[in-house]
Order: structure tokens, then sequence, then C-alpha cells
């Protein structure tokens, strides 16, 4: 009778898959580095090495052309005016040139900002539109690959 109330009370077995976690966790890490390492996610020769630096960027030349203030009086009832300052990114090659031609570029915008309606300053988007159009003129005076961008400093309308 001692025999069969020992096997009773003997511990029971622990399932298989339990008893293989702690070989299945370490073969489940070396493979998933060696995936990651084979597929060139990481290397653990950078690691040694550190991480290269990134290549230096030279900074574009850049030149800034002032255009001087516009003042304009808008025609009709309300006595407005227009102040407008502007830049011009000029390529550095052509800036002796540009600042020589800085009136006629003056009259240029000049000539444009009269010929606008004084009704369409109140509508959405002029300003890109005007940007637009002074850049226009502005390449025309000083050339093509003269000018790279205009920047509006100071639009107001008073």
């Amino acid at each position: 009778m001692a025999d069969i109330t020992a096997d009773t009370l003997a511990a029971p077995r622990r399932p298989l898959l339990k008893r293989l976690i702690p070989v299945l966790l370490p073969v489940i890490a070396l493979a998933a580095g060696f995936g990651t390492t084979w597929t060139g996610l990481w290397s653990p020769a950078s690691l040694l090495h550190g991480a290269p630096e990134p290549p230096a960027v030279a900074a574009p030349e850049v030149a800034f052309l002032d255009v001087p203030r516009i003042v304009l009086t808008l025609p009709g009832a309300g006595g407005r005016s227009l102040v407008l300052t502007a830049l011009l990114d000029v390529d550095p090659a052509h800036l002796g040139n540009a600042k020589l031609l800085v009136p006629r570029v003056t009259d240029a915008f000049t000539g444009f900002l009269s010929e606008i309606d004084p009704a369409a300053f109140d509508r959405r988007g002029i300003l890109e539109i005007i940007r637009a159009e002074l850049a226009t003129r502005a390449r025309f005076v000083l050339g093509e690959d003269a000018v790279r961008d205009l920047l509006i400093t100071e639009f107001r309308i008073q």
C-alpha cells in the first residue's frame, strides 16, 4: 500500500515547453542578432569604431542686394499708399553688375506696382502674385542666371 500513495504524492512533471524555455531564449536571441547583422541593420564593427562623421556640406555662397524702398500712392478716394521693401538673392558672380542695374530694377518694380488695380490689394494671395511678378521683372533686367530669388521684407498698405 505504501507504493500506491507514494506515486500520487510525487510532483507532476512540467510540460515540455516550460522545460525548453531556458534553451530556446538564447537560441532565438542569437538567431535575431545574426539575422539583423546579416541584413545590414547594424554591425558589431561599427560599435567598436564609432559612428562615421557625416561629410561636411559647404554652404552656398549668398549675396543679397537691397532694392530701395518703394512708396506709391494708390489711386482712389481712400488716399492709401503702398510701401514695399525687397531683397534680391543674386549670384555672387553677378553682384557687381546687379549693383549697377539697381535703378532699372527699381523702375521695373515701380512700373508694375503702379499698374495694379487698388481693389486687387484686398484680395487673398496678392502678395504671392506680386512676388512672382517682381522676381520675373528682376530676372528680365539682371539676367536669368543672376537672380536666384526675391525676398519681400516689407509690404504695407496704409
